[in-house]
């Protein structure tokens, strides 16, 4: 049975209407800059992307891949090629830096190595992800580049050529050169431009605004208006972002006793599994329609699209969990974090792991049993987090 890595190289170059939209897009550069070379936002890409090779867009979620399909996990890049290589950014490690600094040469490279590939071992076991890609966009002088590229765990094994220096360190791992910015935290890939790739050429129009002032002028009047919200996701109608941590005392840490760690309460006894995701007051505050009645049973979807029977609990609507309550804890200490019973969930874990916060995402249907349904997906502070979404 054909893969689904291998279906994708086999026909991703027949997609005419994706390459059409990035040609069109990116002949707006003016709109933006007066180089040569297209402009085209990363945002844009993603979008075409996943519009158009009908994926899952998991670039605004905190996983290894900004799209899914089916089991094969895409990052997609944009970015300027000069040279025929480009220097990107692959993974940002702000909060492990107190693990990182102390760490020289080889050493560095091998915890660097190491936490890389947890956070794409994390992602593969939430989303059920079998193999990966780089989708790359490059961007040259009047042209686009488009190209595939391997997308594989660092070999530990391989690490060689090491270069460290007082604000970075270089290695290469596998055919893979990658550079690490000391005080930016910052990881970076070298990619290069293959031989066999697919060249868009980009004339870019010379007055944009004119193209697009003349479209509005064509509009027909008295057209039906369409739905105010044209698709926008707005926070606490649609979604909320919870944290999987405690803020009391002024100081993020995972409680050991309670969250995460519920099945480490004192008390009655415990199911190994028993946890809970954390729902702070102001969310009830701000947001009191977004989640069911406490107690009112509704569909949590996961990520990798199992789904869960779900409800709020505990005094002041505290806690969310699932019916039995094993059941989440099984996936997030289990699956996803890959603890062992009896082991506690840290922040460090979390910050090992890029997530942090869960995003909440109201779907406004409801399944069989007449409930409503929610998704659930990992999110983190390079993405969105809980601070910025309850104090924007």
């Amino acid at each position: 049975m054909e893969d689904f890595r291998t279906k994708f190289i086999n026909t991703w170059q027949s997609n005419d209407k994706y390459f059409e939209m990035l040609k069109l897009l990116a002949s707006l550069s003016k709109l933006f800059s007066e180089s040569s070379t297209p402009y085209l936002d990363y945002r844009i890409a993603e979008n075409l992307f996943c519009k158009y090779y009908t994926a899952i867009n998991d670039a605004r979620a905190c996983t290894a891949y900004d799209a899914r399909l089916g089991k094969l996990g895409i990052g997609i890049k944009t970015f300027g090629i000069n040279k025929g290589h480009s220097v990107e950014k692959i993974a940002e490690f702000n909060r492990l830096k107190p693990l990182l600094d102390p760490l020289k040469g080889k050493d560095l490279a091998t915890q660097l190595a190491i936490f890389r590939n947890d956070r794409i071992q994390v992602t593969n076991d939430t989303y059920d992800v079998e193999n990966a890609i780089y989708h790359i966009v490059g961007r040259s002088n009047g042209a686009l580049n488009i190209f595939n590229t391997e997308y594989n765990f660092i070999d530990i094994d391989d690490i060689h050529e090491v270069k460290d220096s007082t604000t970075s360190i270089s290695f290469i791992s596998g055919n893979c050169l990658y550079n690490f910015n000391k005080s930016k935290s910052v990881l970076m890939k070298d990619f290069i431009l293959p031989t066999a790739h697919k060249e868009i050429p980009v004339e870019i129009l010379s007055d944009p605004l004119q193209l697009l002032s003349e479209l509005l002028q064509k509009e027909e009047k008295g057209t039906e208006i369409k739905d105010i919200r044209n698709n926008q996701v707005f926070k606490g109608l649609d979604y909320v972002i919870l944290p999987l941590y405690s803020t009391r005392g002024g100081k993020m840490q995972v409680p050991p006793k309670s969250g995460l760690n519920q099945w480490n309460a004192e008390g009655r006894k415990r199911d190994e599994n028993e946890v809970y995701i954390p729902i702070p007051r102001e969310i009830h505050k701000k947001y009191p329609y977004f989640f069911p009645d406490r107690n009112t049973p509704f569909e949590l979807i996961l990520p990798n699209g199992k789904t869960l029977s779900a409800k709020i609990c505990q005094a002041n609507g505290k806690a969310l969990m699932s019916n039995p309550n094993s059941d989440l804890g099984e996936w997030i200490l289990r699956k996803v974090l890959r603890k062992k019973p009896g082991e506690l969930v840290t922040m460090t874990d979390l910050s090992i792991y890029g997530i942090d916060s869960v995003r909440i995402e109201k779907k406004h249907l409801k399944n069989e049993n007449n409930e409503e349904i929610y998704e659930i997906s990992f999110t983190t502070s390079a993405y969105e987090n809980y601070n910025d979404f309850i104090n924007d």
